[in-house]
């Protein structure tokens, strides 16, 4: 497991922990006190990051949500799929960098995948808009699962976006109406569809390539109506609430089990995806496999018929004011 760096506040004493340990290891001579005081320390790094990460708090998930070095589509296309090619443009007004697409191979399967894109460098995330799309992303998406319904190939998205692009180009050329039409097209495609939040699951932002037949989120993923600043601004008029916020919107991987907006909660490695992409990539991998061989048994119609289901009970509500399902949490 690699170092953290002191970025995360809770991480602290985790990195307190790795610098003393690289003291240890930098040192000439290795003594069987030394080794000893090592393996201790191995076992002390292990234990504690154990501890921190299963009781991180809302706004703490964020933060991992947001780490700069947390896997993103690019990674799991060259980590977990073979034989990527690309698919460009929305034949309406250009190629969106915030949304990726294209044809790959997952083990025997032949798939379409679609994902959001944040980039690593400036002038990456420059080009992808930190993996805000626009709406000819959203076409661009729809395009190729219109594609892969016609060929029969199943469709995989992962998402990872803060939101839709908000500009008032974006707004001009019908981002909230192309939202909504994926949204109704998803539903209705003759396809499997699984979904992964990845990372971000920013509002009408992730629900537009959102709508499939499993919804499934990484543990320090979140999935929420809003950004918490988003939300904090609205509500108490100023982002330092944000952490407030988070706490509110309930859109942690257990809360979003419990209350059926997702069908299953992807374990990531010890302290965090972005510790270690190759094992994070391998189990989004066995995930997508297990349920493409699960879905593929059931026919068209019924998987319709199940996904139209799946979606109209979130949402319901007691004649008290409670949601059902957050009467059982």
């Amino acid at each position: 497991m690699d170092a953290p760096g002191p970025g995360f506040e809770f991480e602290q004493p985790i990195y307190d922990l790795h610098c003393r340990l690289r003291e240890l290891d930098e040192q000439s001579e290795k003594t069987t006190e030394v080794e000893d005081e090592v393996r201790g320390l191995r076992r002390e790094i292990a234990d504690l990051t154990k501890q921190v990460y299963s009781d991180l708090s809302p706004w703490q998930t964020v933060q991992v949500a947001r780490h700069k070095s947390r896997p993103h589509t690019v990674d799991y296309l060259s980590l977990a799929f073979d034989e990527f090619v690309e698919l460009h443009g929305d034949k309406h007004f250009g190629d969106d960098q915030a949304i990726r697409t294209g044809f790959a191979k997952l083990d025997q399967f032949k798939v379409m995948i679609v994902g959001h894109e944040k980039g690593r460098t400036y002038k990456e995330k420059s080009a992808c808009y930190f993996g805000c799309s626009h709406p000819e992303g959203y076409r661009k998406a729809m395009g190729k699962m219109r594609m892969a319904a016609k060929y029969g190939l199943p469709i995989i998205c992962l998402i990872d976006t803060p939101g839709a692009y908000p500009g008032i180009g974006a707004e001009e050329r019908g981002q909230a109406q192309v939202i909504a039409e994926n949204m109704y097209a998803m539903s209705r495609l003759k396809t499997l569809i699984i979904c992964v939040v990845i990372g971000e699951g920013g509002s009408g932002g992730a629900l537009g390539i959102g709508v499939g037949d499993r919804v499934a989120v990484l543990q320090h993923a979140y999935y929420s109506v809003i950004s918490p600043e988003g939300c904090a601004g609205i509500i108490w008029k100023s982002h330092e609430y944000a952490s407030k916020a988070a706490e509110a919107l309930r859109f942690t991987s257990d809360h979003l089990k419990k209350l059926g907006v997702v069908d299953d909660i992807i374990a990531e490695p010890l302290g965090g995806a972005h510790r270690d992409h190759h094992q994070m990539a391998s189990r989004v991998k066995m995930y997508l496999i297990k349920t493409l061989n699960e879905l593929s048994t059931i026919p068209v119609d019924d998987l319709l018929q199940q996904r139209y289901d799946k979606f109209r009970r979130m949402g319901v509500f007691l004649e008290s004011g409670e949601s059902a399902a957050e009467a059982t949490v």
